[in-house]
């Protein structure tokens, strides 16, 4: 039932046919996308398996060498954590971001080279340069993907091909110099990894920090531009993203046994971005989990510590391509089950503020017309129709009291 109102106008529909009110409030892009919010029961079954598995793979190691979850070598495995939970970090900013990193693997093992040659004039002197270079490596980088809009998968790999130019110029394993051993620090380096993880994952459950953060999905032709706001995002992602890079490498130098060997690093980037999608991030960007990137971190760190104490060789090529391949299916997963719920036809999930839908259900539907524009109660007069009260017969005839009284 519609109601006509003086002065009201339509309010702005979208191609959808639904208000741009309606859109702002159950859109997680107002302008394209589904209607309501994304849902979040899918993350937290995967979770629950992924902590099984954590569980069961965890006490395969206990059972086959006890001494690898103690003391040192506890230290060291808390240590492989951090390192690969930074690389993971980074390929999970810039994957959210809709814009996947594939530099990272590279940047790390760079950064490894270069700490491991410069590793004796003191922590700082040694890692600030790397990181100075990094973010403007990272900066140049954003600017090709923001500014061509371009993909960033594209954009990253000729980055990656310019840093393993610069790894190509050693031929030789470089040993690690100085005395940095973060083992002395492994609890907290595995605390802060964890905190940044787990926290990052709550604020990415936040609607507008998740719109925010993956503005730069398409949602129409991929290779429409998004916005300057979708931009900026992603370009503080990809930057971000390189330096978390560095900061891994730097780990992953330190905490090693032997010489730094110059290598494409790409398998640590497959290892990453393996890891993260693992946890529940979609390979479309946006959709994640919580302690979906701590659990599956966890998970390949222990089944690499296991492998070892089983004297298998296993390159993380081979365990970077299956935990690639099994996120594969868990994108499937977050995509079709972490969608908004289907809607019936014509129908909006969730009504707009204000009067837009009474409580019985009736919705006032606006009128560009005004309330004056209603038809007249009254019959309209016809100008060729003589009015029997008016006819000239009442003043011709004679009246009869006058003929009375003559």
């Amino acid at each position: 039932m519609a109601y006509d109102e003086t002065g009201r106008i339509a309010p702005v529909e979208t191609s959808s046919g639904v208000p741009a009110a309606v859109l702002e409030n159950v859109f997680d892009d107002p302008s394209h996308g589904e209607p309501g919010r994304d849902r979040i029961a899918v993350h937290v079954v995967w979770e629950f398996l992924l902590l099984l598995g954590l569980a069961a793979v965890t006490w395969l190691l206990w059972r086959e060498d006890a001494d690898a979850l103690r003391g040192g070598a506890l230290k060291t495995l808390l240590v492989d954590v951090a390192g690969l939970g930074l690389l993971t970090l980074a390929a999970g900013l810039s994957l959210r971001a809709a814009a996947v990193n594939l530099a990272i693997g590279p940047v790390a093992l760079a950064a490894a080279l270069h700490f491991a040659e410069q590793g004796d004039r003191g922590v700082r002197e040694a890692l600030l340069p790397a990181l100075v270079v990094a973010a403007l490596g990272g900066l140049a980088l954003a600017l090709a993907v923001v500014v061509l809009h371009v993909p960033g998968w594209a954009a990253s790999l000729a980055g990656a091909a310019a840093v393993i130019v610069y790894i190509e110029r050693r031929t030789t394993p470089v040993v690690v110099q100085g005395g940095y051993d973060p083992r002395r620090t492994a609890l907290y380096l595995f605390v802060g990894f964890a905190a940044v993880a787990v926290l990052g994952g709550l604020f990415g459950a936040i609607k507008p920090v998740r719109r925010l953060v993956g503005r730069f999905r398409p949602v129409a032709d991929p290779a429409r531009r998004r916005g300057a706001v979708a931009a900026t995002v992603t370009a503080l992602a990809l930057v971000a993203s390189t330096v978390l890079a560095v900061l891994g490498g730097v780990l992953i130098a330190a905490n090693g046994d032997g010489p730094v060997a110059p290598a494409s690093g790409l398998d640590w980037s497959v290892l990453a971005i393996g890891a993260v999608m693992l946890g529940g991030t979609s390979a479309y960007g946006r959709r994640g989990g919580i302690f979906g990137t701590l659990l599956a971190v966890c998970a390949v760190e222990v089944f690499l510590a296991w492998a070892v104490a089983q004297d298998w060789t296993i390159s993380r090529w081979a365990v970077g391509g299956a935990a690639l391949g099994a996120g594969l299916l868990v994108t499937r997963l977050v995509e079709t089950f972490g969608r908004p719920r289907p809607t019936p036809p014509g129908g909006v999930p969730v009504g707009p503020s204000g009067d837009g839908t009474i409580s019985t259900g009736w919705a006032l539907t606006p009128s560009p017309e005004p309330a004056d524009a209603w038809p007249s109660v009254l019959p309209v007069r016809d100008p060729d129709t003589v009015d029997s009260w008016e006819s000239p017969r009442w003043e011709g005839e004679p009246r009869r009291w006058d003929a009375g009284d003559r």
